[in-house]
């Protein structure tokens, strides 16, 4: 015998008889717009996660921060060649080798000497001061790829990163100027008043390099092939700035046009670079220094120091976010 059919109906036919009868259907939630939600984070007081601060802001909180930077600058430069036998030594001995190789090549074979009255002290400075900046470089390009872990983990103004690399290659020079003085007295350049013009020379080259070093992080944390391409431009900068010759010898005598002897005299490389040596070196005279020679570094450590300050902080919500 068949059961007659029960009068039980379930929701979803509950739903669709009264639907069919002519009531009206149950309205949806609707979810809050991003405007209502934005709103609603303001009046709490919520912000973005990550947010770019103020340049006021940014500059307080990288202030309250700087025995991070300086600790951080330390245990990278301690670390260094902690698996090296020879450890610490290397941070003499890289630039020491480089300037025996240069001095074979261009001094010997190339005879780039000749002209230059004392050369070695001459090369030797250069090469110390060249490699100040090319480091500052080449440690500005892994500030943020070699440091994600932190910048991920830890909220922190990011330029703490490349300002604390550029310190550590700063440390690590006045570690080998020991090395570089010594030298200096073995081939007659005795101290001398002039050597405590490499004080504020250190301090100007030390606000480009940490700029120079915030310019090429921030391209490298947006384009990583930059850290492959930066050894060549390196490599080409370092030809250019009178490292292994002289710049006013290949300069004075109107050989080449004028436009690349004034790029060649106030390549910043080689204005630091001279610098150093007028400080040092007894033979080496104010008359072979550009005209202005001060006011052009000042102005090359002002604009690429505050210049990269300002172009590294605009991308800071971006670092570490890819």
């Amino acid at each position: 015998m068949s059961q007659p059919p029960s009068k039980a109906t379930t929701p979803v036919s509950q739903t669709i008889a009264s639907t069919q009868r002519g009531a009206a259907a149950p309205k949806p939630v609707l979810e809050p717009s991003g405007t209502d939600l934005r709103a609603l984070a303001l009046r709490h007081g919520l912000t973005v996660s990550g947010a770019r601060p103020t340049l006021r802001a940014y500059v307080r909180q990288l202030w309250s921060r700087r025995h991070f930077v300086t600790a951080f600058a330390t245990a990278r430069l301690t670390s260094q060649y902690s698996q090296a036998k020879l450890g610490q030594i290397w941070q003499i001995m890289t630039p020491l080798l480089n300037a025996t190789v240069y001095y074979f090549i261009f001094g010997v074979l190339l005879n780039t000497k000749r002209g230059v009255p004392d050369f070695i002290p001459f090369l030797v400075t250069g090469v110390f001061i060249w490699t100040f900046t090319s480091s500052s470089v080449m440690a500005g390009t892994r500030a943020i790829s070699g440091n994600l872990g932190l910048v991920r983990a830890l909220h922190f103004p990011r330029a703490a990163l490349p300002i604390a690399l550029a310190l550590q290659q700063l440390q690590q020079l006045l570690f080998s100027m020991g090395a570089l003085a010594v030298i200096l007295v073995c081939f007659g350049q005795y101290p001398g008043l002039s050597w405590l013009l490499a004080l504020p020379v250190l301090a100007l080259q030390s606000l480009f390099n940490a700029g120079l070093s915030m310019i090429v992080a921030r391209l490298a944390a947006r384009t990583p092939d930059i850290a492959q391409l930066t050894p060549f431009i390196l490599r080409t900068w370092m030809y250019m700035s009178g490292v292994m010759w002289s710049v006013e010898k290949v300069t004075s005598g109107g050989r080449l046009p004028h436009v690349v002897g004034a790029a060649l005299e106030y390549n910043p490389a080689a204005v630091f670079i001279d610098l150093m040596r007028f400080a040092l070196i007894d033979s080496f005279t104010a008359q072979q220094l550009p005209a202005h020679i001060w006011a052009v570094a000042l102005g090359w450590a002002l604009l690429v120091g505050a210049g990269g300050f300002l172009f590294f902080w605009k991308a800071e919500e971006e670092y570490g976010r890819a």
